[in-house]
C-alpha cells in the first residue's frame, strides 16, 4: 500500500485545515520545499500537495510552490485545488506533475471528467470529499447533490489513475480513518483507491492495509505533530513500488 505525504498550500506555506474550516488553520512551515526533501529522504516516493487557496477560488494560486517542490524532489508529485478546465489540467502537467486531482467540476460535470481522463489516461485523478456519502465540493463548502455511488458510476471504465476518497468528518481531526467506507468503495471500482482523512497512528495504516483492497493513504497532521512518521507509515504499510 502506498504512503503519500501530504502538503497543504496556503499562501505559499505548509498549513493543515480542520474539516476544511479555512478559519481553523494550523501554519506547520514556511517552506514547503525543505518539507518536500524531508518526505523523500524519509523514504517517501510520492508527494499529495492541495492548492488550498485554489481549491477555494477556482484556480490555482500557488502554482510557483508547486514547480519549485518539483524541480527540488524526485518524487512523484500529484497535485489538487482549483483544477476545474481543461487549460489548467495542461498548465499543471507541464510543471511536471506525475497527475492531477479534480473534484468539484469532474462531480458537476462527468462528461468533463471522461474528456480530461481520456486526453491524459494515466495522469487524472478524482477526488471524492464526502460527508456521509454526499459528494462535497468548492473546498467543502458546498453540496454536490450526488452521492459517491453516482460518481463511482460516472467513473466507470474511464482511464483514471486512481480515486482519492476524503471522509471530511475525519479530515484533520487525527481521529483515525474511516476504512470501513473506504475499503467499501473500493470494492465497487477497479479504479485504485486512496484513503485521505484521519490516518494518525500506525495502527491506522495497518487497517487500512488489513482490507486488502486499498491502494494507498494520505497521511498529513499526524506526520506534522508527530504521532507518525513517514518510515513508520511505510513500514507498516509494505510495499512502496506500486503506482
Amino acid at each position: 500500500m502506498l504512503i503519500l505525504p501530504a502538503i497543504d498550500l496556503r499562501g505559499g506555506r505548509c498549513v493543515r485545515l480542520e474539516q476544511g474550516d479555512y478559519a481553523r488553520e494550523t501554519v506547520f512551515d514556511e517552506d514547503p520545499v525543505a518539507v518536500a526533501r524531508g518526505f523523500e529522504a524519509a523514504g517517501a516516493r510520492w508527494l499529495h500537495v492541495v492548492d488550498l487557496d485554489g481549491a477555494r477560488e477556482g484556480e490555482p494560486r500557488n502554482l510557483d510552490a508547486v514547480a519549485r517542490i518539483v524541480e527540488a524532489v524526485g518524487l512523484k508529485v500529484e497535485l489538487g485545488g482549483g483544477i476545474r478546465d481543461s487549460r489548467t489540467v495542461q498548465k499543471a502537467l507541464g510543471l511536471g506533475l506525475a497527475r492531477v486531482i479534480v473534484g468539484t467540476r469532474a462531480v458537476r460535470e462527468p462528461a468533463w471528467l471522461a474528456e480530461i481522463a481520456r486526453a491524459h489516461p494515466g495522469r487524472v485523478v478524482l477526488g471524492l470529499d464526502a460527508r456521509r456519502g454526499d459528494v462535497a465540493v468548492e473546498g467543502w463548502k458546498t453540496g454536490a447533490g450526488r452521492s459517491v455511488a453516482d460518481m463511482l458510476e460516472a467513473a466507470k471504465g474511464l482511464p483514471l489513475a486512481a480515486i482519492i476518497y476524503t471522509d471530511i468528518a475525519r479530515d484533520g481531526m487525527m481521529s483515525g480513518p474511516n476504512a470501513e467506507a473506504t475499503a467499501d468503495l473500493a470494492r465497487r471500482t477497479d479504479v485504485p483507491v486512496i484513503a485521505s482523512g484521519g490516518v494518525t497512528t500506525v495502527d491506522d495504516v495497518k487497517r487500512l492495509r488489513a482490507t486488502g483492497v486499498i491502494h494507498g493513504a494520505i497521511i498529513g497532521r499526524a506526520l506534522y505533530e508527530g504521532t507518525l512518521t513517514v518510515e513508520e507509515a511505510i513500514e507498516a504499510a509494505g510495499d512502496q513500488t506500486a503506482d
